[in-house]
């Protein structure tokens, strides 16, 4: 392959990429200091697009925000100067605010007696066209798609002549040329003959009246208009957890506990039902949906976790109702483990795909497990997130904690995977061969106050086929990293990794922090 020239000698194996340092770049809705939360300011999803250059976050009060990057537009010639000198650029992502629109309101199903809260539970970015940005957004029960547009605001600027001016400075009296637009005629002359010419005391200067006009359609300002185009209603008996839009472009899939439902992005009014794990009594009824996602390439395939664990991939291609599974991936019980908690902390809040589709990540309630799709046996490789909460499971299942719902992301390269946890913390894993990286991080100004760095065993290569690993990190049973009491009221649910660059974005309360490495 390299020509036969014999002139490429085996390099010797590059070490694992060293842990990054992250640093704070931003923060978008920053508390003061004993600043109460609203708890419909508290954000609920987070998303970046495919290219990186926007980001949309939900609110519990059904608000979507979107963020713009503002770093690239400003030094678009630079940083080709910069590439062709060999030259990296340096600056990091940048954000600013670009608008919000309300997404959903509080709805009464007056046939079941049910609140439906106005909460957004996931924002997922769909192909844009024509300069114009289309999301989807979704609360408990009802699907939104969104087009955001900058719309030019037209103003037709005054006709004839401006009345401020004075006669004797060059001007015209406004009396002396009629005012009425109706009375104009194509060719500038007018309706009214009385009105033909100006007055006789009055003499054209050089060049005519500098403040004779004609009226102009100005369009400086644009302001941004986000538009509801469809609306996917009365398709979910249950709360969708989640919604994910297929590669090509054209339909997407949305899941609650029980089903997941097949659209078309044009088509509002009909879906089609492609998992139904309803038994037919529900007393038999031992596991429901907690996730899917599409394959981030191929159309015919989606993957839907379970809250025992498992992790199926199902093929569109093998029947309508997709009932039986191309793939299951579980992990194997080991024997004698079980406690009370077990199928509690091992049912999976969220899964996402590799950006090559190669590998899935889930998390459960105490770790990060990352799966190859081509080998079902176990995860390459098991993340412990706060291994230090296991003694406190008993406490955490008192106050509901132990069924917080935290997400999971891949950085674009594949190298390294996060996840959230309490104390606004959250946690970067490096996923390489060899790699001992296992960062803790803090969602505030100072990301690494509560970096403790301890020596974990190495993970086990994506690429290789040797003994799975698990990997610690810094632990400490009872207390945080720091050595602090852990606080179970702050918790960081909802992350997202930039799609190209390492650069993630949190969301600690109704605060949106943002790092760089």
């Amino acid at each position: 392959m390299n020509g036969g020239d014999g002139g490429d000698v085996a390099a010797a194996p590059a070490g694992p990429p060293p842990p990054l340092e992250w640093k704070f770049s931003q923060v978008f809705g920053e508390r003061t200091a004993g600043e109460e939360v609203q708890e419909v300011d508290i954000i609920s999803a987070i998303e970046f697009d495919k290219t990186g250059d926007h980001l949309a976050t939900g609110d519990r009060g059904g608000r979507v925000v979107l963020f713009e990057r503002t770093d690239t537009k400003e030094n678009i010639g630079s940083r080709r100067e910069l590439e062709r000198m060999d030259y990296s650029v340096s600056r990091h992502p940048e954000f600013r605010y670009k608008t919000e629109f309300q997404s959903h309101e509080p709805e009464f199903d007056y046939l079941k007696s049910l609140e439906i809260e106005e909460k957004i539970n996931k924002i997922r970015w769909c192909q844009s066209s024509n300069g114009a940005l289309f999301l989807l957004s979704t609360n408990d029960k009802t699907i939104k798609y969104w087009k955001v547009q900058e719309k030019k605001v037209k103003k037709i600027s005054d006709m004839n002549i401006d009345p401020s001016r004075a006669v004797g400075n060059g001007g015209v009296a406004s009396s002396s040329v009629s005012s009425s637009p109706k009375q104009c005629l194509a060719n500038g002359g007018y309706a009214d003959r009385s009105l033909n010419c100006l007055s006789n005391d009055l003499s054209f200067p050089p060049g005519g009246f500098s403040s004779l006009r004609l009226p102009v359609v100005t369009s400086n300002e644009t302001s941004l208009v986000a538009r509801c185009r469809r609306v996917y209603a009365h398709a979910h008996d249950y709360h969708i957890n989640s919604i994910s839009n297929n590669s090509d472009g054209e339909t997407f899939i949305s899941a609650d506990d029980l089903r997941i439902n097949l659209w078309n992005l044009e088509i509002s009014n009909q879906s089609f039902n492609i998992v139904d794990v309803k038994p037919t009594n529900m007393e038999d009824l031992t596991e429901v949906i907690t996730s899917a996602e599409f394959h981030p390439t191929h159309c015919n395939t989606l993957a839907y976790s379970s809250s025992k664990g498992s992790i199926r991939l199902i093929d569109l291609r093998q029947s309508a109702l997709c009932d039986s599974h191309s793939k299951l991936f579980e992990e194997q019980e080991t024997p004698g483990s079980r406690s009370f908690f077990t199928e509690i902390i091992a049912s999976i809040s969220d899964i996402k795909f590799s950006k090559d589709g190669r590998y899935i990540l889930s998390r459960d309630y105490m770790t990060l497990k990352l799966w190859d799709i081509n080998m079902d046996s176990g995860p390459v490789s098991t993340f412990q997130v706060h291994e230090y909460l296991r003694p406190k499971l008993c406490d955490l299942y008192e106050n509901d904690s132990i069924f917080d719902k935290f997400e999971c992301c891949l950085s674009g390269d594949g190298l390294r995977v996060a996840t959230g946890s309490y104390s606004n913390l959250f946690r970067v894993f490096g996923c390489a061969a060899g790699t001992t990286e296992a960062t803790t991080l803090e969602a505030s100004k100072n990301p690494m106050r509560r970096q403790v760095q301890t020596p974990s065993r190495p993970s086990r290569s994506l690429s290789s086929s040797i003994t799975r690993v698990v990997r610690r990190g810094s632990e400490s049973p009872g207390v945080d990293a720091n050595g602090n009491s852990f606080d179970f009221t702050t918790k960081l649910l909802h992350l997202a990794w930039h799609p190209t660059e390492n650069s993630i974005a949190c969301a600690a309360a109704n605060s949106l922090y943002m790092y760089y490495a």
